[in-house]
């Protein structure tokens, strides 16, 4: 048999060569790259855009009057948002009022009674200083009698009537001093009287005043200027005190809280740069800065924190919230939101 001739063996392309030694390269040098940037920076995409969310809350409770806002309006400071109706408490401030003043005039009345005793007072002095006078002549006229019958010039009956009339005049004038003191506890009962009233009429003027502030707070302002949320009530509903009708989110301030691994923080310290990339805007850069450091970790905040005494103990990296602010605020401030994710690169070297 005649022997096969060998093939010849084909040559490879130095283009597929070139091609894989460039994606290699390329490879290398990406890799490099990140490496040496995982490295020199520290990084999370556990972060966060975050405000001031002011919650509205009515202070009085009643039917919703009025909703003077929308959905998602701007409101400035101290603005009217909505309005709670005071029909009810416009009429029990008018009940109040009239009781405030019946008690003016009750107050008026103790006064005269206070007048009339005073004068009764003078009278009752008066009476005292007669009788006195009476009780004198009284035992002058017994004391002549008495002389007089030692002398055989007057009869028994005569010295006993004389002496009858002393008596007499004794009693009413221990009677009139009597009278004296009780018409002077009197007058201390009547003064006591009318400073219980005057202390009963500022308790009503105070109750008057804290109606009015009542009816001040059927009307709702904006706490702080931003943005509404999505409205909770509507015309004619009935709200308590306290119970939140709507937020308002602040947009004039804005930060960042990113949340870095315990691991990663040993080099953080307040003034350091940031770079931020927002989720929703990935092709835009920020810059920032940190501003503070938690000083607890974030399962610390949480509704019930772990208790790692109980149970079965298993170890888990903790983060701790890292406060970044924003550099050119109001240069970005249209396209910040609330709640918006993004992703924080710290350098380290």
């Amino acid at each position: 048999m005649e022997q096969q001739e060998l093939q010849p063996k084909k040559k490879r392309s130095p283009l597929r060569i070139i091609i894989l030694s460039a994606v290699l390269i390329a490879g290398g040098i990406i890799g490099y790259t990140k490496i040496s940037y995982a490295l020199a920076h520290e990084t999370t995409d556990n972060a966060q855009v975050e405000t001031q969310i002011a919650a509205v809350l009515p202070r009085v409770s009643g039917y919703v009057k009025d909703i003077v806002v929308q959905d998602y309006d701007s409101v400035s400071s101290g603005q009217l948002v909505a309005t709670i109706d005071d029909d009810e408490l416009q009429v029990q401030l008018l009940q109040m009022e009239a009781d405030y003043k019946a008690a003016e005039a009750d107050i008026l009345n103790a006064k005269a009674s206070l007048n009339n005793a005073s004068v009764s007072l003078k009278g009752n002095r008066g009476d005292i200083s007669l009788n006195e006078v009476k009780l004198q002549q009284a035992k002058e006229n017994y004391e002549r009698n008495q002389k007089l019958f030692a002398d055989q010039a007057i009869t028994k009956k005569q010295l006993d009537d004389s002496r009858y009339a002393m008596e007499v005049a004794i009693q009413e004038v221990s009677n009139s001093n009597s009278n004296l003191t009780t018409a002077d506890s009197r007058l201390s009962v009547l003064r006591a009287s009318i400073q219980k009233a005057q202390a009963a009429l500022e308790i009503k003027q105070a109750a008057i005043e804290q109606q009015k502030l009542k009816i001040s707070y059927s009307k709702i302002y904006a706490p702080q200027p931003g943005k509404l949320g999505k409205k909770n009530i509507t015309a004619g509903q009935y709200v308590q005190a306290g119970t939140p009708l709507f937020s308002i989110v602040n947009d004039s301030t804005y930060w960042i809280v990113a949340n870095f691994k315990e691991t990663q923080i040993k080099k953080f310290h307040p003034g350091m740069p940031v770079e931020i990339e927002l989720d929703a805007y990935p092709d835009m850069k920020l810059s920032g800065k940190i501003e503070s450091l938690s000083d607890a970790t974030g399962a610390k905040f949480s509704l019930i924190p772990p208790d790692n005494a109980s149970g079965n103990f298993v170890k888990v990296t903790q983060r701790v919230p890292v406060k970044i602010s924003i550099d050119d605020l109001n240069k970005h401030k249209d396209i910040l939101r609330a709640g918006l994710s993004a992703e924080i690169s710290i350098a380290t070297n």
